[in-house]
């Protein structure tokens, strides 16, 4: 393996800035340090999409975006939900789907789906492309940059005449702990 793609654990969310570090998603009540600069501009692009769209600028869509942009990692709609109400934020669920759709719509969240009925989000104004390694037991999920991939993508659109506006690259595998796992579980079945 490459030493530019091997994965550095970065709780805070995004990659860093030299683009070669990967995350591993923590538990959905993990918080972020709150770059406050960065919520800054966020709350005013979602305001002005708001403004665009005719739809009123409620506390409630606010209070999803922060926590949205205080989380580290990938999180789904009932993980954010839960530490919304956990926080003693009053929030429909309902409120949480649309405003995702909103975040999603204006390009401040990303929504994936890691070959699983339930889609995972994550924070994007302001953070690197990256791309994801997904155990199909645990359902971990890395991020890495390589930015060999990002010459691919350019060589790419260069020979077919594509102007390449993004990529999703999501690699399917199982994971050291559940390897591990499953050699123990066979270990002490002999």
């Amino acid at each position: 393996m490459s030493k530019s793609i091997l994965p550095t654990i970065n709780h805070a969310g995004g990659s860093s800035d030299d683009g070669h570090a990967a995350r591993h998603t923590p538990s959905a009540a993990a918080q972020a340090p709150l770059n406050t600069e960065k919520l800054d501009e966020v709350k005013k692009l979602f305001t002005a999409h708001l403004e665009n769209k005719g739809l009123r600028k409620t506390a409630e869509r606010y209070a999803i975006l922060e926590e949205i942009y205080t989380r580290g990692g990938h999180f789904d709609v009932e993980e954010l939900y839960a530490g919304m109400k956990e926080r003693g934020l009053q929030v429909s669920r309902a409120t949480v789907y649309n405003t995702l759709d909103l975040l999603v719509e204006q390009g401040l969240v990303s929504k994936h789906q890691f070959g699983r009925n339930l889609a995972q989000y994550e924070k994007s104004y302001g953070y690197r492309q990256h791309d994801h390694v997904i155990c199909t037991e645990c359902h971990k999920v890395v991020e890495f940059c390589d930015p060999r991939i990002h010459g691919i993508q350019t060589m790419v659109g260069d020979l077919l005449n594509f102007h390449i506006l993004h990529h999703s690259l999501n690699l399917y595998g199982i994971c050291g702990d559940c390897r591990a796992k499953a050699a123990s579980g066979e270990a002490h079945s002999k």
